[in-house]
Order: C-alpha cells, then structure tokens, then sequence
C-alpha cells in the first residue's frame, strides 16, 4: 500500500499565529499529487478525526500548478500553554505521513501539467 510519506516531496507544518497552523505538502510530480487529492488528504471529517478540531473550521487548497496541497486549522492548545506540546507547530504533519492513497482509474483534475513538455507526453 502506498502511503502519503511515499508521495509527497516536502511535508511541512507551522504556525499561523498563535491559534492556527498550517500544512503544506508539496508533490513532485502531477500524478502523486493527484493520488493524494483524491485521498482521505483533501477531506475535512477526515482531518477533523485526527487533529480533533471541527471540520467547519478546517479549510483545505489545492493548487494543480505548484502541487501543494495546504490545510489550515485551528490549534488544538493555543502556542506556548501549558498543554501545547509542539511550540512551533512543526511536527503536526506526521499523522497525515501514513495516510493510504490508492491508485485509481479516472484523474479528478481534468488540466494538463504545463510543466511537460509535448515531447514527454
């Protein structure tokens, strides 16, 4: 089974001030992004599960031409109190790493990667 630590190029998480982090995962190529959007990955009950935050409240892009997906929600303790164990919000990628993304039949993006060339298609 290929997870999302298979694919994804970059992964990183942050803060966005003290009350929201951000995710950022970049892909190397247009199928591995595509894979990915079309996994749990994209899905705010999902993430809402595993970050215990209400999925009103996540809010999910997507961009086809850079191949990063981010995701921004909510902390679950605000910076620096006293149950916040990841000051920096650095390592709040990591439950998403094992997530399962599946191949499937149909791309859910219908646009051409601008990046290949005609000769590699």
């Amino acid at each position: 089974m290929t997870t999302l630590s298979d694919l994804a190029q970059v992964r990183r998480s942050k803060n966005a001030g003290p009350f929201w982090m951000t995710i950022d995962i970049f892909f190397e190529n247009r199928e591995a992004f595509d894979r990915a959007v079309a996994s749990d990955l994209t899905k705010r009950d999902f993430l809402a599960r595993v970050y215990f935050v209400d999925p009103d409240r996540i809010e999910v892009f997507t961009d086809q031409e850079l191949l990063v997906v981010k995701i921004s929600m909510p902390r679950r303790h605000v910076q620096g109190s006293f149950r916040d164990s990841d000051m920096h919000a650095g390592q709040q990628f990591v439950p998403l790493l094992d997530i399962e993304v599946d191949s499937f039949e149909t791309e859910p993006h219908k646009s051409k990667d601008p990046r290949q060339s005609s000769s590699t298609q």
